[in-house]
């Protein structure tokens, strides 16, 4: 088993004009699962979160609802909005995702417990050192990463699980993909296509005994790419988030303690903002790949390049883009504490330069992903507190019909 260095939480930024590290240890979306467990008395866990002492719990992650975004369109959501006026006491409201704020790196997190710089998901696709490629961390990964390998360390669930009943609820497709046995693996995986689907399985696996719960919810985070945060597919999306929290409310044993949280918020991003820097050499001079996403760019420099290159690198996006990007190296985002600590096998895997949208931009290399990449709106993975800042709601099922919603 894999020894787990401990994340020390830093106040400081990577660099000074960035926002600090996330919270890890703290409140972060690390600390959600290791917290719901820890309130279900399970040994060997923190109650970093302050969760009241529970026999059950159901933990939410919608991908993509950023705490923003849920505060701007609480009109949408009758049922949520009347859990954040109930209060919540000493359990946090808000928490960081992880750095990137993507899918890969912050579920992981949420899986794990740990920094992105243990679990070494650092990005939506980064560098595989060993075969000299950058490999994606979602979907179905390079055949030549084990995904085991690439994160060592045991889940949250399967820790649990060796004390009580642990049960995935999610879509059929993710029961054995590679993120899932990377950073989600243990316990009974039960699947629903439709949120009604897994609202009715949730509760069946309830009432069969199950103690410790994580429910995943996707629509709104494909609505927002495709339409952007700000549409109307979006917001219905959110509307049915709404109803499937007030079924799980309605159907889980009565005092079971829920969670809603998410791995990132969302930007939109307008056509005209979408760029592609590979058409601009010196944005790519002495670059061997890139990887990351739109909003959060890794640069790799080629074996080649002298202890100068990175500096002159920056340089260059900052003369190209200015107060509109956080351009940073390896070393400062790692001394920043952006990804925590980082064990050496990750540290390969983060680019030599990094460059952070500040505002409503996004950066392609279309040399390697496809032209449909560049129709994406909705958009996330930087540091900004629309894309990095996620609710944590909290409150105990009633267990019985709820009213209907008006």
């Amino acid at each position: 088993m894999a020894e787990v260095s401990e994340p020390k939480p830093l106040a400081v930024p990577a660099h000074p004009e960035m926002p600090p590290a996330p919270a890890f240890g703290q409140r972060s979306v690390a600390e959600v699962l290791t917290s719901a467990a820890a309130s279900l008395g399970i040994p060997g866990f923190d109650n970093a979160l302050k969760l009241p002492a529970a026999k059950r719990v159901c933990v939410v992650l919608a991908d993509g609802l950023g705490r923003n975004l849920l505060k701007q369109k609480s009109a949408h959501t009758p049922f949520l909005r009347s859990v954040m006026q109930a209060g919540q006491g000493n359990v946090p409201v808000s928490l960081d995702s992880a750095f990137p704020s993507t899918t890969a790196a912050s579920l992981a997190s949420f899986g794990t417990g740990l920094p992105a710089g243990q679990h070494g998901l650092v990005g939506y696709d980064v560098l595989d050192p060993d075969q000299d490629r950058v490999v994606n961390m979602l979907g179905n990964w390079d055949a030549g990463v084990d995904p085991e390998q690439w994160q060592p360390f045991p889940t949250v669930l399967e820790r649990a699980a060796e004390h009580v009943d642990v049960v995935t609820v999610s879509l059929p497709q993710f029961g054995n993909s590679p993120m899932t046995r990377a950073a989600l693996r243990g316990g009974r995986f039960v699947t629903g296509v439709t949120s009604h689907a897994r609202t009715e399985a949730a509760a069946d696996a309830m009432a069969g005994g199950a103690s410790l719960m994580y429910f995943y919810v996707n629509e709104l985070d494909k609505a927002g790419h495709r339409h952007g945060c700000q549409s109307p597919q979006w917001e219905h999306q959110l509307e049915e988030l709404d109803a499937t929290m007030l079924r799980l409310n309605a159907t889980l044993p009565p005092g079971t303690t829920i969670l809603l949280t998410a791995d990132h918020g969302m930007v939109d991003v307008p056509e005209s903002q979408r760029i592609d820097y590979s058409a601009e050499p010196e944005l790519i001079a002495g670059v061997r790949h890139t990887a990351g996403e739109p909003r959060m760019v890794h640069l790799y420099l080629s074996d080649a390049a002298d202890h100068t290159a990175p500096g002159r690198l920056l340089e260059a996006w900052r003369a190209r883009f200015g107060d509109r990007i956080w351009a940073f190296t390896r070393e400062e985002a790692i001394a920043g504490g952006l990804f925590g600590a980082v064990r050496p096998e990750a540290a390969g895997r983060i680019g030599d330069v990094m460059i952070a949208a500040r505002d409503a931009l996004a950066l392609y290399d279309s040399r390697r992903v496809r032209p449909s990449a560049l129709e994406v709106v909705g958009q996330h993975g930087s540091l900004t507190k629309a894309e990095r800042e996620v609710p944590l709601l909290y409150f105990r099922a009633e267990g019985k019909k709820a009213p209907r919603r008006r």
